[in-house]
C-alpha cells in the first residue's frame, strides 16, 4: 500500500517556521539592548578621549616649537614658560578639543554612513522640519529663563556657588576672551550635539524608542560633564540635556539643537559676568 502523499508531506507552516531564527526573548533582548548600551558608553569615551590627546599633543608640540623649546625634554628641563602662556596653552587645548571632536565625527560618519552621513548626523537640510518655527522660536526664548533657575536651584540644593563674584581671568587678553566666547558658544555646543544628538542619538535610536533614547543621551551627556565638585554640574545640566533630546526627535534635525545648547550657554555667561 503506498502512503499518502498529502498525509506525509510536511505542513507548509512547519517548513517555514523551522528556517526562521528563534525569537529573542525578553531576558535575551534586555542583555543585547545593555550591551549595545555600554557600547555606546564606551564609543562616548573614546571620541572625548581621542580628541582630548589629540589637542593636549597638538598644543604641546606647537607651543614648544613656537616658544623655541624641545617639545620632548624631560619635565626637569623643561623651562617655565609664565602664567599668561600656560593660561593660553589652556583654552587652545579646550579649543581644539572641540574641533578635532567634531572632526572626528564627520570622517567616521561620512565612513560609515556614505552618502548618508547627513541623515545620519541629522544635518540634512532636505528633511521636513517636525516643529513649527514659532514654537521653537518661543523655546529659544523661553529656554534661558528655565535654564537659569534650575542652575540656580541646583546649586543652592548642592551648595555651590553659582554666579557669585564670577570674573574672566585677568591673564587673558581681549583676543583669548573672544577665543573664548566662541568656544563656548559655538564650538562646544556643536561639537557635543554632533556626538550626543548626532551619532549617539543615531545608534540609540535603532534599539530603542524616542523616549528612551532622549533619556539615554541624556544621562550620557550629564555623565561626560562630571567634575571634581560633584553631581551639582550634571544635575543642573539634566533639563537641557533633555530639552536637547526632544528638540532632536520633534525637529528631526540637529540644527535646533545646536542653537539652543550655544543660547543657553551664552545666556548663562551673561547672567554670571554681567555687573551687579
Amino acid at each position: 500500500m503506498k502512503p499518502d502523499p498529502e498525509a506525509t508531506a510536511p505542513e507548509p507552516e512547519a517548513v517555514a517556521g523551522s528556517a526562521q531564527p528563534p525569537r529573542r526573548t525578553g531576558p535575551r533582548r534586555a542583555g543585547a539592548v545593555a550591551l549595545h548600551l555600554a557600547g555606546l558608553a564606551a564609543l562616548v569615551l573614546l571620541y572625548l578621549g581621542a580628541a582630548s590627546l589629540m589637542a593636549l599633543a597638538a598644543v604641546r608640540v606647537g607651543a614648544d616649537l613656537l616658544a623655541g623649546i624641545d617639545p620632548f625634554l624631560p619635565p626637569s628641563r623643561r623651562p617655565f614658560v609664565g602664567a599668561v602662556a600656560l593660561a593660553r596653552r589652556e583654552l587652545a587645548v579646550d579649543i581644539l578639543r572641540q574641533v578635532f571632536l567634531a572632526g572626528l565625527l564627520l570622517a567616521t560618519a561620512a565612513w560609515w554612513g556614505g552618502t548618508g552621513w547627513r541623515s545620519r548626523l541629522a544635518l540634512d537640510r532636505a528633511e521636513p522640519n517636525g516643529m513649527r518655527a514659532r514654537d521653537l522660536l518661543l523655546v529659544l526664548l523661553l529656554w534661558p529663563v528655565v535654564h537659569i533657575a534650575w542652575v540656580s536651584l541646583t546649586a543652592d540644593l548642592f551648595g555651590a556657588s553659582f554666579g557669585q563674584g564670577t570674573r574672566l581671568s585677568p591673564l587673558l587678553t581681549p583676543g583669548a576672551v573672544a577665543a573664548w566666547l566662541a568656544y563656548v558658544v559655538v564650538l562646544a555646543p556643536a561639537a557635543e550635539e554632533l556626538l550626543m544628538r548626532g551619532e549617539v542619538f543615531c545608534r540609540a535610536r535603532a534599539v530603542l524608542g524616542p523616549l528612551a533614547t532622549i533619556l539615554v543621551t541624556a544621562l550620557l551627556f550629564c555623565a561626560v560633564h562630571v567634575t571634581g565638585w560633584g553631581l551639582a554640574r550634571p544635575v543642573s545640566l539634566l533639563p537641557l540635556a533633555l530639552a536637547l533630546g526632544t528638540l532632536r526627535w520633534r525637529t528631526g534635525r540637529l540644527w535646533p539643537c545646536i542653537a539652543l545648547h550655544g543660547w543657553s550657554n551664552l545666556a548663562l555667561i551673561a547672567y554670571v559676568l554681567w555687573p551687579r
